[in-house]
């Protein structure tokens, strides 16, 4: 059973979503502000966070942002902010993915099993894991067949990003959203640089970082080979 903490301040829409994954075999705590959420975080462990922005206190992408510092727990941003800025906010801060208010019980609950399951192959104790490297995302320690690997800190960044989102495309421009917001305003191509720096840091296991021709990169490897 999948546990899920849902941080969303309006005490009825809470209550329409615990119940609906309550439904599905889900166990799913509420929390009604950011302030608890990082409390509950302190004492439990989830497979999801879905977390609104809007919130008295602290706001969802604060609150985003203090997990992201030890914690690599998939994030989805429910939120009635639609605008383009605040979704690039959003996955700057590190979410996962942005599902803007109102919205389909039916899609949340598809998209959080899928984003569960993905993660749920890479991501043991709090630690990432395939194709040989280990990555202690409490230390940010990254072994390769347990030798120590010393990464740059934004090399770091980007190979975190490329295994939490392991077999999947990922662009240019994503990255530098990630890595340094959405007003970044460089060239994408400093994204080739680190990972030239990142693959020479990983040796033969640098090929598990796979060049897509003009769109970015995907991490590809066996998940089991840890």
């Amino acid at each position: 059973m999948y546990k899920i903490l849902l941080v969303e301040d309006e005490l009825r829409l809470q209550e329409i979503v615990v119940d609906y994954f309550k439904a599905k075999d889900c166990n799913i705590v509420g929390a009604l502000n950011g302030s608890e959420a990082l409390e509950l975080l302190e004492t439990e462990s989830f497979d999801l966070i879905l977390l609104d922005v809007m919130m008295p206190g602290l706001d969802g992408f604060k609150v985003c942002q203090k997990i992201r510092k030890d914690s690599e727990t998939p994030i989805i941003f429910v939120t009635a902010r639609s605008e383009e800025e605040d979704q690039l906010q959003g996955y700057a801060y590190g979410a996962d993915d942005y599902i803007t208010k109102p919205f389909s019980l039916g899609i949340l609950y598809a998209k959080s099993m899928a984003l569960i399951k993905r993660s749920q192959g890479t991501v043991v104790d709090n630690c990432l894991r395939g194709s040989g490297i280990c990555i202690d995302c409490k230390t940010h320690e990254v072994l390769v067949r347990d030798r120590r690997v010393e990464l740059t800190p934004m090399a770091y960044k980007v190979l975190v990003y490329l295994m939490r989102h392991r077999q999947q495309i990922i662009t240019r421009e994503q990255l530098i959203i990630r890595l340094w917001g959405y007003d970044f305003e460089g060239n994408d191509r400093v994204i080739d640089s680190h990972i030239k720096k990142l693959r020479k840091a990983l040796g033969n296991k640098g090929k598990c970082i796979k060049t897509i021709v003009k769109v970015g990169y995907k991490f590809e490897g066996d998940q089991d080979e840890l």
